[in-house]
């Protein structure tokens, strides 16, 4: 049994709307959902969907005291394969790039993909307050994802963070585990490594499922998640409707 928290209870009032107004969503999303999980939970069936030289684009760069960085984007592999999944606005994927000035004295370039947790739109959090100490202090890069249904791939109709429908959170997991396949790829190609990943509360919990669709080794670090987030929704969401 989960309970509700004190901090959770006046953080929850303090919230102007509420997420999944509009419902489950439609059951065809559901069905065409499951036929892309045969995929995306199939490690040979990721690779041979996703080239290792997926196209990737870098649309422009700046430097600051500590470190460089540079905006990209690439198109989603669920917007390619499974098309309708994804709203026409988070078909698009895009994403940051911090790099150190000085890398480690080892000769390697590590890199840490960073995956968004609840609420965290556009950059500017994960690269002032982790990637950019990462840089600074230990000389690994660090590759910022936006989350579909977030910041610039947030629908017109969607305010804030709260997803219209339950199964937009199904769908931004299948999205985020190809795209994440698209940026190890890339720093691949790029000479980076080791690589890793990691997230917190939300982002933690979609870097676990990303991190099985890689068949090669990678560094995982969930921050502050859990196996299921359903008894957020389910058992606390029933306490706080009687407070």
């Amino acid at each position: 049994m989960c309970f509700a928290s004190k901090s959770d209870i006046i953080y929850r009032r303090f919230i102007l709307s509420s997420f999944f107004s509009k419902g489950w969503g439609d059951i065809k999303v559901y069905e065409r959902l499951l036929e892309a999980r045969k995929t995306v939970t199939d490690k040979t069936k990721c690779r041979n969907l996703i080239p290792s030289n997926c196209p990737v684009e870098l649309k422009k760069s700046w430097k600051t005291e500590s470190c460089y960085v540079a905006e990209g984007q690439f198109t989603s592999p669920l917007a390619q394969h499974f098309p309708g999944l994804l709203p026409q606005e988070s078909e698009k994927a895009y994403f940051q790039v911090i790099v150190p000035k000085k890398w480690p004295q080892t000769g390697r370039k590590p890199a840490c993909l960073h995956l968004a947790g609840t609420g965290d739109h556009h950059f500017w959090r994960r690269r002032n307050l982790m990637a950019k100490p990462l840089a600074k202090e230990h000389g690994i890069a660090s590759v910022l994802l936006e989350n579909p249904f977030y910041g610039v791939r947030k629908p017109k109709n969607q305010l804030r963070s709260s997803l219209l429908h339950v199964v937009d959170l199904f769908v931004m997991g299948a999205a985020l585990i190809l795209e994440s396949v698209v940026l190890l790829n890339w720093c691949e190609r790029q000479g980076y490594g080791p690589l890793g990943i990691t997230g917190i509360s939300m982002g933690g919990h979609m870097a676990s499922l990303a991190c099985t669709a890689w068949p090669k080794p990678l560094a995982i670090v969930p921050c502050l998640s859990w196996s299921t987030a359903s008894c957020v929704f389910t058992e606390v969401g029933d306490n706080m409707l009687e407070i």
